[in-house]
């Protein structure tokens, strides 16, 4: 009886942890002819982001990494090396860190014609055009201060779509940062900004002839990183890290633990070498 016992208590255990997990989803024929997102996420929140930045703000991408891997979330959501912040700033203010709720967008390369040689009046219309069928920026009618925005470039090398002029017109609504996988252009100036960018590679051409919008806030890869809309992001001159919506609280009181513990001890090592800086503060 007495081995009977932790016996039963192990498979009803087992049981509840099987009912817990997620459940097959279940498509129609119709539903996959016109095409759907298999994997399961939810809508991007309808809700203040602030709140949830102001309660990241001071941490470091190590203190959240450390922390997820403390929840079990060991090499998860970091994105790779190849995502770089644009400048750095070395002063105490450390304004290249960001903290964000996602918003999420694709671009993916047009099979479309280019552009053919024709008079520079016709040809700004075509451009414009371009612009306002083909790869509008939708998403810019969603953010509230407190989003960041992640676009997933499907690797395009020879597209700039994050530029001086619309990251500002993002920034002046609210953006905290703004990550991709693709192109920022206009860089100097970008960088006189100082608007949080992170990119694989700068510089590239104009939309028109080159992408397309694909989708808005569903799940993405940036990075190798999953992306969700709603999941919080935070960069820094180490990178980039995504932490799932759902472990946010955990990771949340996890990181603060570490930051604290690391701010504490920097302290006392400026005491004795008579260094300091605002980020133990």
């Amino acid at each position: 009886m007495k081995q009977t016992i932790p016996c039963l208590i192990l498979v009803l255990a087992c049981a509840a942890a099987a009912c817990a997990q997620d459940q097959p989803r279940t498509f129609t024929p119709e539903q996959l002819r016109q095409g759907t997102v298999l994997y399961p996420y939810k809508a991007l929140p309808d809700e203040d982001p602030m709140p949830i930045v102001k309660r990241f703000e001071g941490l470091r991408t190590t203190d959240v990494l450390d922390a997820m891997q403390a929840v079990g979330l060991q090499d998860r959501g970091i994105m790779d090396k190849t995502i770089r912040p644009l400048w750095r700033d070395t002063t105490d203010k450390v304004a290249h860190r960001f903290y964000g709720v996602a918003i999420t967008y694709q671009y993916v390369p047009s099979n479309k014609p280019a552009a053919y040689k024709m008079p520079y009046a016709e040809f700004k219309k075509w451009h414009s055009h371009w612009y306002q069928t083909y790869a509008p920026e939708t998403f810019a009618q969603l953010i509230r201060p407190g989003h960041a925005l992640v676009i997933d470039a499907q690797g395009i090398e020879n597209t700039g779509f994050v530029g001086s002029n619309n990251t500002l017109n993002w920034y002046s609504r609210g953006i905290t940062g703004v990550v991709t996988n693709g192109n920022c252009r206009d860089t100097d100036e970008l960088i006189l900004e100082r608007i949080p960018v992170y990119s694989k590679y700068q510089g590239g051409g104009t939309r028109p002839g080159r992408i397309e919008a694909g989708a808005i806030n569903v799940p993405i890869v940036v990075g190798g990183a999953l992306v969700r809309p709603g999941d919080i992001v935070v960069g820094d001159g180490d990178g980039v890290v995504v932490v799932p919506r759902e472990q946010m609280e955990e990771v949340l009181k996890i990181a603060w633990d570490i930051a604290k513990g690391d701010k504490a001890g920097r302290q006392k090592l400026y005491e004795k070498t008579g260094k300091s800086d605002a980020t133990i503060k």
